[in-house]
């Protein structure tokens, strides 16, 4: 399945068809076809952002493509969709199985947002009980 990405602007979940790069030497701001992976230093526009592109004053706004169409779902998207709602429609998985209780040996000391200081009864005797130590 051919990964989906969206649209760079915020707030607009649209299929990213059009790729925008700048070339900040020549002022220029070039608008093409979806590029086959994502570039740090590119922002993906969906149709409607990328007709609207505009450029600050004194750019030049380089148009490889005349317009960008959302292509339609492929048959291996369709495929993969499917199979996932065949999946999800099992039920087989099997939850996450809760985290097993400490031991009555073990005891919270202290706790730390998620962080917790376990300590267990045999360590806690042997530092508080001088006649333990050897």
């Amino acid at each position: 399945m051919r990964s989906v990405r969206q649209c760079s602007r915020t707030a607009c979940t649209q299929t990213a068809v059009a790729t925008l790069t700048y070339v900040y030497a020549d002022s220029t701001a070039v608008l093409g076809p979806l590029a086959q992976r994502a570039e740090p230093h590119s922002y993906d526009l969906c149709s409607v952002h990328a007709e609207r592109l505009t450029a600050p004053r004194g750019w030049e706004v380089v148009r490889l493509q005349p317009e960008f169409v959302t292509p339609p779902p492929s048959k291996d998207d369709l495929s993969a969709l499917a199979e996932a709602v065949r999946e999800a429609g099992r039920g087989g998985r099997a939850a996450d199985p809760a985290p097993a209780a400490e031991p009555a040996s073990v005891t919270e000391t202290a706790r730390r947002g998620h962080l917790r200081v376990l300590r267990a009864e045999s360590q806690a005797r042997s530092a508080t009980d001088p006649t333990e130590m050897s």
